[in-house]
């Protein structure tokens, strides 16, 4: 599903050249469940931005179900994801503007679903995080951890083939991140390929395989 070689990404300053990721070769399998660790500052984020396609190499190529997304023009990548994607953010990036069911929504509208069918699938959303109560919020009135459920609803809503989580659990107590990791789980079973960053031993275990990057190099 996922092929990456020769990946690097860098920024150049007026004297040097900054790595972030360096010779990055990775093959995931449809309906793999990865996780990924690493010290803050590996690259762990970037490395999901880039397969995400919110980030480009500055080298190497990419592809996606056989595609050479590394050849896409923007508009096609942007497509793409909206497709196929669903990025469960650390930073939540949900819209202000938009109430809790809106957030959930959106993503929906981008794909052209039905306004009935999307009513359904937000209504499940909805029940399945126990936030019905909270619909008509906005993210400013929800805290941390409520904010991540809308995020993990928003992302898994429109049932992605491949779901990238950023620290999914990192805003939610114990129980409600093993809940989390419980139904991440069984996406996966259902056929979703799952890559997900978490510093937690105990959550990356959820995974079938762990890679671990150390200064932008995977290092097992």
């Amino acid at each position: 599903m996922i092929t990456l070689k020769n990946i690097y990404k860098y920024y150049d300053s007026k004297f040097q050249r900054n790595f972030i990721l360096k010779d990055i070769d990775l093959e995931v399998a449809e309906g793999e469940f990865i996780s990924v660790m690493g010290p803050s500052g590996a690259g762990k984020s970037t490395l999901l931005n880039i397969i995400g396609l919110l980030d480009d190499p500055s080298e190497g190529e990419y592809y996606l179900m056989e595609k050479p997304v590394h050849n896409l023009k923007e508009k096609q990548k942007t497509e793409y994801h909206r497709s196929h994607i669903g990025f469960i953010f650390q930073a939540f990036h949900l819209i202000d503007e938009l109430n809790v069911y809106e957030n959930i929504e959106t993503p929906l509208v981008y794909r052209g679903i039905k306004t009935k069918e999307r009513q359904a699938i937000v209504a499940d959303m909805l029940d399945r995080f126990n936030i019905v109560a909270k619909s008509d919020l906005f993210p400013q009135q929800l805290s941390g951890g409520q904010q991540q459920l809308v995020g993990i609803a928003r992302a898994i809503a429109g049932k992605p083939r491949l779901l990238l989580a950023d620290e999914p659990t990192g805003n939610l107590h114990s129980e409600q991140g093993r809940n989390i990791m419980d139904l991440l789980k069984k996406l996966n079973r259902e056929g979703m390929t799952i890559i997900q960053v978490t510093h937690n031993q105990e959550f990356a275990r959820y995974a079938n395989r762990i890679i671990r990057l150390e200064d932008g190099l995977i290092r097992s």
